[in-house]
């Protein structure tokens, strides 16, 4: 029953690309994982304990979701928005260097995700209020969140699934990635100044007033500030994340309904909760295929392969999940890449391939990583949209040279 399972997965991942019917990425998600279960493809044991694991990435992304809603409704974006714009003073080329270098401090400190929730609604804001295009600067939360997201251990999510939670130490990390973040960073800004240059080349509104930043707001900064540090603190600790992170938003938007005397609802409201049943679909059906022994057959002609080159393995192992991300979202390929490296106890140069491979590898396609989604959630909320096509065509240019960089620095 090998081939139903490896169709149902097909599908449902099908349907979070494309969604048909307009209908959300979760439906197609939890539909496949739902099929698997009664179908009897997968025991429903399996099942719970596959949505269990993921319970690291619902709390980080319950965190940051609450933390970013506060923050829109307390009019910290809008405040962030305006000085933003003044700083730019008058340039397009200015405003989105400055997104740029404020994205890639976001991505490395707060992970991709804050990237796409968090920096995304503030953006569209800034663009609003200079009177320009905001969709040039609103790629760069989306490019930056990938190109960025292995700068540190805590940059992206998919860096816990990958090492099963056993983030290596911070020195150790930056020794093996920073230059290659360097290289990916550098080479996707260089991309995007060629893709934009045209938009870049307008005068923008930078003569606007600044609001005042409420005290909601500023809590809300605060609340920010202190989960990056905590995020760095539990890291180094090799502490999960995610309870630190969903405690740090609770205590924020708890702190400043409680100072206003509001009830929760409307914030909770504004929380885009499909996000969670979406993941969870992701990780019953990484499960689904797990039971079909692709992975355990995968471990070991990678581990054949790397006895022969473990560079020629490397370089084809992060190339290859690079584009599987692109097809299956790269929360679960990065799952799948993780049970991989623990079958077949690969070498580090082929694991670090597969990690930058499931990171940048996502900036090819709209669905390729949770962050994307995440970014595309949050400009529909502003109602401006992106279509699979027009998403491609910027990847296709941006994707490629960042990766073959990234990879060619582990190597240096």
């Amino acid at each position: 029953m090998a081939w139903l399972t490896w169709l149902v997965v097909i599908v449902a991942t099908a349907g979070v690309i494309i969604r048909p019917w307009r209908l959300p990425e979760a439906v197609w998600a939890v539909a496949g994982a739902v099929i698997l279960v009664i179908g009897g493809l997968l025991p429903w044991r399996a099942a719970a304990e596959a949505v269990g694991r993921g319970t690291d990435v619902y709390l980080f992304l319950i965190g940051m979701m609450l933390l970013s809603e506060i923050a829109r409704r307390e009019g910290l974006f809008d405040w962030l928005a305006a000085f933003a714009v003044r700083q730019s003073k008058g340039s397009a080329q200015r405003l989105f260097l400055l997104i740029y270098a404020v994205g890639t401090i976001v991505t490395a400190f707060l992970s991709n995700d804050a990237t796409a929730v968090v920096l995304t609604p503030a953006v569209f804001a800034a663009a609003r209020s200079a009177k320009a295009d905001p969709l040039p600067c609103l790629f760069i939360c989306a490019f930056i969140a990938n190109a960025a997201s292995f700068i540190l251990p805590i940059s992206n999510p998919a860096n816990l699934v990958l090492y099963g939670h056993h983030l290596p130490p911070l020195f150790s990390w930056l020794a093996h990635f920073l230059l290659p973040s360097a290289l990916a960073v550098g080479a996707t800004l260089a991309a995007l100044l060629l893709i934009e240059r045209r938009n870049l080349a307008v005068r923008i509104t930078s003569d606007i007033p600044q609001p005042p930043l409420s005290q909601g707001g500023l809590t809300a900064a605060i609340g920010i500030g202190l989960t990056a540090v905590v995020l760095l603190t539990a890291s180094a600790a090799d502490v999960s994340l995610g309870p630190p992170t969903a405690l740090a938003g609770v205590a924020t938007a708890g702190f400043v309904l409680w100072r206003k005397r509001e009830t929760p609802w409307a914030t909770l409201r504004g929380v885009s909760w499909l996000v969670l049943p979406l993941v969870a679909g992701l990780f019953v059906l990484v499960e689904g295929l797990g039971h079909t022994g692709v992975i355990a057959a995968l471990a070991g002609w990678l581990q054949a392969q790397a006895q022969h080159s473990a560079q020629a393995t490397a370089w084809g192992a992060g190339i290859a999940v690079a584009l599987v991300c692109n097809i299956m979202n790269n929360l679960p390929a990065g799952l799948i890449a993780s049970q991989t490296v623990t079958a077949g106890h690969l070498p580090q140069t082929v694991t670090d391939a597969l990690l930058v491979g499931v990171d940048l590898g996502p900036n090819l396609s709209i669905t390729g990583s949770l962050a994307t989604i995440l970014w595309l959630t949050a400009i529909r909320r502003e109602g401006a949209d992106v279509s699979f096509g027009a998403f491609l065509r910027r990847g296709a240019i941006v994707m490629p040279p960042a990766l073959v960089l990234a990879l060619a620095g582990l190597f240096l």
